[in-house]
This record gives C-alpha cells, structure tokens and sequence, in this order.
C-alpha cells in the first residue's frame, strides 16, 4: 500500500469517527441531514429522495439523491466523508438492477417509483435487531 492510501484511510477514519455510515445502495430513499450555516446560526436540514448513483473512491466516495421539489426534479451530489454531512438514515430499500439509475431523469409520476425490496428490509431489521 503506498503513502497516499494510507493517509487517506487515516482521513477517512477521522472523518468517520461517531459517525454510523449506513450500508446503502442506489435505488435506496435516503435521508441526509445536511449542516446548513446562516450567518452565525448552524441547524441541520433533512433532504430525503432516491439514491440514483453512488462513487466509490476511497476519500473521494460521493452519492447523488433525487427528489421531486414542488413538481421540477432535484439532483444533489454529497460526499460521503463530509463534515457537512451530520447523518445518513435509510428510508426505504428500493429493488433495482442497475449500479446507474439515470434514466429516472426522464421518468415521471406513477412510472419513476423503484419497488421495495421486501426480502433486503426484512434482513436489515434482523441485522439492527442482532446488534442491540
């Protein structure tokens, strides 16, 4: 492993400390509660919708949620290791077959919904239930 790895995992360690970094995937409603500083005051503001991609490159990892805002479609790209990100929580677990869910650009209303997967929700439930 060369030098740069290893600071980038040290990075990524410090960044993540107290923070729970959930297992999520595209197809995934996700809610991300964002730092958001006005003038001298900082609150936490929640941005919920659908996962459509997600990059993995180390301490360059980043994720792209959609949502449909007041009838016009929303993209926002988060790095994953931000400081402005204070939490991720996932909402739903969707059922896709692509790592790339860009053709829900062009989709709208009842035909841009992602199925659940019942089976993967079920699982995480046990999982969360056997780490308590």
């Amino acid at each position: 492993m060369n030098i740069i790895e290893n600071i980038e995992k040290e990075q990524m360690s410090k960044l993540t400390e107290g923070k729970n970094i959930p297992n999520f995937k595209p197809g995934d409603t996700l809610k991300v509660h964002t730092k958001v500083k006005e003038g001298d005051r900082e609150r936490i503001q929640v941005y919920e919708g659908v996962c459509i991609a997600r990059k993995n490159d180390g301490l360059n990892s980043s994720f792209t949620v959609r949502k449909i805002s007041f009838g016009e479609g929303v993209e926002r790209v988060f790095p994953l290791y931000s400081p402005n990100v204070a939490k991720i929580e996932v909402a739903r677990i969707g059922k896709v077959r692509r790592a790339k869910l860009y053709f829900l650009r062009a989709l709208r209303g009842r035909s841009a919904r992602i199925a659940d997967d019942l089976a993967a929700a079920a699982k995480a439930r046990e999982d969360n239930k056997d780490a308590e």
